[in-house]
């Protein structure tokens, strides 16, 4: 398996991020930049590594990262409001499907992280707020390309799954992190200039357009350990998801694990 091309990647990301660097194996590359950001780290600093082994999701489960995949965070100093950071996650959520698009992998976005190829996940992502004067954040992406074997199913029993498996026609590793870092800055440009408004970035339409948790019924296990079921039916500009409860009541989401109980 042909390792990441830290040069190749650097050249072609250059005029986009301030700093991007590849190492072989970290624990995860959330937590390194996290500390980057809290030591001064200009905003735009990419981290990839080859292998993690200590990769998180959300609510500090573990992420399998072996060799095959695409693991990258990026530290951004946006300049938005706290309040819109989360919002974040529907940006890159955006920018993973677009990479996969392009080389050929129909894939759907799973609220509020996950992104789905042939009903199984092929990646996740996890923003991470820094505390500090100047609002900041650590984007973490999980990529599945190659094949990676035997990865314990996620919460509601979704399976893994990778670009490879769904007939992806480039696995290039480089070719696939300058596709999707591409992508990202463009659209975290947009998300930027609008102060994290999605509506306003012009983003929630295409998050819509893409989004399978839409129309579906979903049982959401909320942070407190309660859970709400009713039908998923709208996302709004903040990238809170909006569900319709028996009696006509609709709920706003703003964190949670969604199981689709009707499959998308």
């Amino acid at each position: 398996m042909p390792e990441i091309d830290a040069a190749r990647l650097t050249a072609a990301l250059q005029d986009r991020y301030a700093r991007v660097d590849v190492v072989e194996r970290t624990g995860s590359t959330n937590a390194d930049l996290r500390k980057a950001l809290e030591e001064g780290a200009a905003d735009r600093t990419v981290l990839l590594a080859e292998e993690q082994t200590a990769g998180v999701g959300r609510r500090a489960r573990s992420w399998s990262s072996p060799k095959g995949g695409l693991y990258l965070s990026v530290a951004l100093r946006p300049g938005v409001p706290f309040a819109a950071l989360g919002s974040l996650s529907v940006v890159a959520g955006l920018a993973v499907r677009a990479a996969a698009a392009s080389i050929g992998v129909d894939a759907v976005l799973k609220w509020p992280n996950d992104v789905l190829a042939g009903g199984a996940k092929c990646a996740g992502i996890l923003a991470e707020a820094v505390a500090g004067d100047d609002p900041s954040i650590v984007l973490g992406i999980g990529l599945n390309v190659l094949p990676l074997g035997d990865v314990q199913p996620g919460p509601g029993g979704l399976p893994a799954t990778s670009l490879a498996e769904r007939g992806a026609t480039n696995t290039d590793r480089t070719d696939v992190a300058v596709a999707l870092l591409t992508g990202f800055d463009d659209l975290e440009r947009r998300w930027r200039l609008a102060g994290g408004d999605l509506t306003e970035a012009g983003l929630l339409g295409d998050y819509r357009a893409h989004c399978a948790t839409l129309g579906q019924d979903v049982e959401v296990q909320l942070p407190d350990g309660s859970s709400l079921t009713g039908r998923a039916a709208d996302i709004d500009a903040a990238g809170q998801l909006q569900v319709d409860v028996a009696g006509g009541q609709r709920h706003t989401i703003f964190a949670g694990d969604v199981v689709h109980v009707r499959p998308a």
